[in-house]
C-alpha cells in the first residue's frame, strides 16, 4: 500500500522517474553511437538466432517479445536502484524508513492542496475541530481569543503582562503532527504545591519564547515547528484584554472566568479597552479564506470575544468566504441556559450585526438518555434545532450527525470536518476528484485519532 502511494497523483514523483527513465534511454543511444552501431547489430542477430533455434524460423514477434522484456528489466533495475538510493538516504535522515517518508509527502502534498479555512474561536471546542480539519487540509488558521483570565493562563497574564497562552498552546496541540510524548509534555500540568503548582508545561514553554523572542506572534511561529504543526495559530489581538458581561439585571462582570459564575442572563460582553487592536494576520487569514468557521466552542466567552475585536467582523463581513457557525451541542450553564440554535445566532448577530453568517451546523442526532440525564443534573440541556426560525432570520441551517457519545456528548472531530468540508466543496464549487482524495485523508487518520483518544 505504502508503495503504491508514490503512483498517487500530486506526489510529483511520476514525472522525476519518467526524466530518469529517458536519460537512461539518451545515454544509451549515445553509447551506441560512440561503440558504433555494429554492435546494437550484433546484439539483434544473436536474439534473432536464437528465436530461430527455438522456433525453427525467424519471428519478428518473437523478438518484439524479447526486446519488450529487455525494456521492462531495465525499467525493473533502474526502480529498484533508485530505491535503493532513496533508502539510504532516508535511513541516515528519518530513521523511521521510506513508509514514513511517503506519508510525510502525501499528506504535505494532499493537504497544501486543501480549502483555505480561518477557524475563529477558543477553548476546547475549538480545538476538537482543529483535530478534525488538518487532516483534510493544512490551509489552516486558528484565530485564538485571548480574553482568558483564569487558572495558568490567567497567572501568566499578571506575572507576564502577556496575553493568556492556554487556549493558544490547546490550537497548537491540536494541529500539531508530532510524537505522542510531545503533545504529553505540552499539557502537562504540573503538582505540588509550590510556585510551579497548576502551571502547564506548554504555557510555560510559550511564555518563554515570547520573552526570549520578544513577539508573540514569532514564539507561536517557532513553537509551530518544534510540534511539527498543521497550519498557523494566531491570537485575535496582542493586547491584554478583559471580557466583561452586562447581564439583564443590570449587574456587570468582570472577567471570563467569572462571567458562568455570576449565573444570571448575560445581555451582553464587551472588551476593555473597546478599541482593541486585531493582529494584521488574522484579518489577511479571514479576507484569503474559502471558508471560515466560527465555533464550536463557549458563545459568550469563546467566540463573541474575537469578533469584538476592532475590524475583525467588518472583515469576515466584506470576505467572500463561506461563513459557517458550529452551533454548539449543549446548553451551558451560566453562558446559554434555554439558549436554542437560533438564539445562539441572534446573540451573535446582536453584538456584531448581520453578514457573518451564512450557514449554521446543527446535530440533528439525539443525546442518549443517560448522558442527558447526567448533563441535566449539571444544568445542561440539549440545544434545540430550531431550523426554520434560523431560516426565518436569512441564514441557512445545515442539519447532521456531528456528535460523539462516550462519557460526553461533544462533537466528533471526523464527523464534523466530514460535514463542512463537504460544505467547502459543494458551495465553493471544487471539483469532485479532490474531494474524495480528502475524504480518504480523512479516513487515513481515523487510527490517528483513535490513539490519540487512548
Amino acid at each position: 500500500m505504502h508503495f503504491v502511494k508514490w503512483m498517487y497523483p500530486g506526489i510529483k514523483v511520476k514525472r522525476w522517474l519518467l526524466l530518469f527513465s529517458m536519460g537512461v534511454i539518451a545515454a544509451s543511444v549515445g553509447i551506441a553511437i560512440v561503440f558504433n552501431y555494429k554492435y546494437a547489430g550484433n546484439l539483434e542477430e544473436a536474439i534473432f538466432r536464437m528465436a530461430y533455434l527455438t522456433t525453427g524460423s525467424y519471428y519478428y514477434t518473437v523478438t518484439t517479445i524479447v526486446g519488450i522484456a529487455i525494456i521492462a528489466s531495465g525499467l525493473v533495475i533502474m526502480a529498484l536502484a533508485t530505491r535503493q538510493i532513496i533508502s539510504s538516504v532516508i535511513s541516515v535522515l528519518i530513521p523511521e524508513g521510506s513508509d514514513k517518508l511517503i506519508e510525510l509527502i502525501f499528506q504535505k502534498r494532499k493537504l497544501n492542496r486543501g480549502p483555505a479555512v480561518a477557524v475563529i474561536g477558543g477553548g476546547t471546542g475549538l480545538a476538537v475541530l482543529l483535530r478534525g480539519i488538518k487532516s483534510v487540509t493544512g490551509n489552516v488558521t486558528a484565530i485564538v481569543t485571548v480574553a482568558d483570565d483564569g487558572g495558568s493562563s490567567g497567572r501568566l497574564r499578571e506575572d507576564f503582562d502577556m496575553i493568556p497562552p492556554g487556549d493558544l498552546r490547546n490550537c497548537l496541540v491540536a494541529l500539531a503532527d508530532t510524537e505522542p510524548l510531545m503533545e504529553k509534555l505540552f499539557q502537562h500540568r504540573f503538582g505540588g504545591t509550590g510556585g510551579l503548582a497548576g502551571h502547564n508545561f506548554g504555557n510555560l514553554f510559550i511564555a518563554a519564547m515570547t520573552e526570549v523572542l520578544g513577539d508573540v506572534e514569532q514564539a507561536l511561529k517557532e513553537s509551530s515547528k518544534v510540534l511539527a504543526v498543521r497550519g498557523r495559530v494566531l491570537p485575535a489581538s496582542i493586547q491584554k484584554v478583559r471580557l466583561w458581561a452586562k447581564m439583564t439585571d443590570g449587574t456587570v462582570v468582570e472577567g471570563e472566568s467569572q462571567i458562568p459564575l455570576a449565573n444570571k442572563q448575560i445581555d451582553r460582553v464587551y472588551l476593555e479597552p473597546k478599541d482593541t487592536l486585531p493582529v494584521e494576520s488574522t484579518l489577511e487569514a479571514i479576507r484569503d479564506a474559502d471558508a471560515v468557521i466560527l465555533g464550536p466552542g463557549s458563545l459568550y466567552t469563546s467566540i463573541l470575544p474575537n469578533l469584538l475585536v476592532q475590524g475583525v467582523a467588518d472583515t469576515l463581513r466584506q470576505s467572500q468566504a463561506v461563513k459557517i457557525y458550529i452551533c454548539n451541542v449543549m446548553t451551558q450553564p451560566g453562558e446559554t441556559d434555554g439558549y436554542s440554535a437560533s438564539e445562539h445566532v441572534k446573540a451573535i448577530l446582536d453584538h456584531v450585526g448581520p453578514g457573518v453568517i451564512d450557514y449554521v451546523v446543527v446535530n440533528n442526532h439525539n443525546v442518549a438518555e443517560n448522558l442527558q440525564q447526567k448533563y441535566a443534573n449539571q444544568g445542561a440541556y440539549p440545544v434545540e434545532a430550531d431550523v426554520k426560525t434560523i431560516e426565518a432570520m436569512g441564514i441557512k441551517a445545515f442539519s447532521a450527525d456531528v456528535i460523539s457519545e462516550t462519557n460526553w456528548v461533544r462533537h466528533d472531530p471526523l464527523k464534523l470536518s466530514r460535514t463542512i468540508v463537504s460544505m467547502i466543496y459543494k458551495l465553493k464549487n471544487n471539483s469532485e476528484r479532490m474531494r474524495l482524495l480528502d475524504y480518504y485523508l480523512i479516513a487515513e487518520n481515523i487510527k490517528d485519532f483513535k490513539k490519540n483518544e487512548h
